[in-house]
């Protein structure tokens, strides 16, 4: 990523041809919703087969997700189906457009996370700990590099979570490893759609927390052998720096915010995702 202005088109019809776009957000800001319906839709023109995975939504719930694609429920059956309350709790009118899209246009929606207590169950005892039959599916992560530990120690100021002095410290160990379960239940999920050809092109709606710099899922992925992916990330500040040692992301589109963050979350988040 340069800083220099790309043509639009051009930039999207060259990730038609990815086998996954990932598009951050941060999960309270209706305007960055608003981008990811349009970036969607127009990667959908570009190429039908596409899927859209969701952060939001863990694997048992895969089949409310197929029968509201099919067709079934109202919106409010729909939210009651998937729990929306306990496992998300975000406003969901920021993300109705985007369900109402895939449904409209029978797209498949896939769910991406894993069952909860599986994040606090690795953080603690680490993947060996957990018996395969309890791991939701996924596959061990591949260990954090050096420089993702330092950006996330900086990001939650790791002095304060298990006392750790610096990125390299033991006692930071549990919250990277929490942070991996997810990035690595993102990636386990978006592999296994495009490898039982459920989509050409896998778009993800993920938290950017777990996509920056290459971090979290876009090296879980390939690590998985997924490598043709990209990710985009909103830019809601007048100006962009450009770090020209360090790719932030594949392209960054800017955003205006027309409101304040919405307000309502029922349940703690718990994770660093926005």
């Amino acid at each position: 990523m340069t800083g220099a202005p790309v043509e639009q088109g051009e930039l999207l019809r060259g990730l038609a041809a990815k086998r996954a776009v990932l598009l951050g957000e941060t999960h309270d800001v209706a305007e960055i919703h608003r981008w990811q319906l349009q970036v969607t839709t127009c990667l959908h023109l570009l190429q039908p087969r596409l899927a859209v995975g969701f952060e939001m939504f863990p694997r048992r719930l895969q089949g409310a997700l197929d029968a509201w694609v099919d067709g079934a429920f109202t919106t409010q059956e729909f939210l009651e189906a998937c729990e929306w309350r306990s496992v998300w709790g975000f406003d969901p009118e920021l993300y109705l457009p985007l369900l109402h899209f895939c449904r409209q246009q029978r797209v498949p929606m896939i769910a991406l996370n894993c069952r909860r207590a599986l994040v606090t169950e690795v953080g603690r005892d680490g993947w060996d700990g957990i018996p395969e039959a309890e791991r939701d599916g996924l596959t061990p992560s591949s260990p954090a590099q050096p420089a993702h530990r330092e950006w996330l120690f900086g990001l939650v100021d790791g002095k304060r979570i298990g006392g750790a002095a610096s990125a390299a410290d033991p006692g930071f160990d549990r919250f990277v490893r929490a942070q991996q379960a997810w990035d690595r239940a993102f990636a386990c999920n978006i592999e296994r759609a495009l490898a039982e050809d459920r989509a050409t092109l896998v778009v993800g709606i993920i938290g950017r927390g777990h996509l920056e710099y290459g971090y979290g899922t876009p090296f879980q992925l390939a690590d998985l052998g997924v490598n043709d992916v990209a990710v985009l990330l909103p830019n809601e500040e007048p100006t962009l720096r450009v770090q020209p040692d360090r790719k932030r992301a594949d392209a960054i589109f800017r955003l205006d915010r027309p409101e304040p963050p919405s307000s309502l979350r029922s349940t703690p988040p718990g994770r660093i995702s926005a």
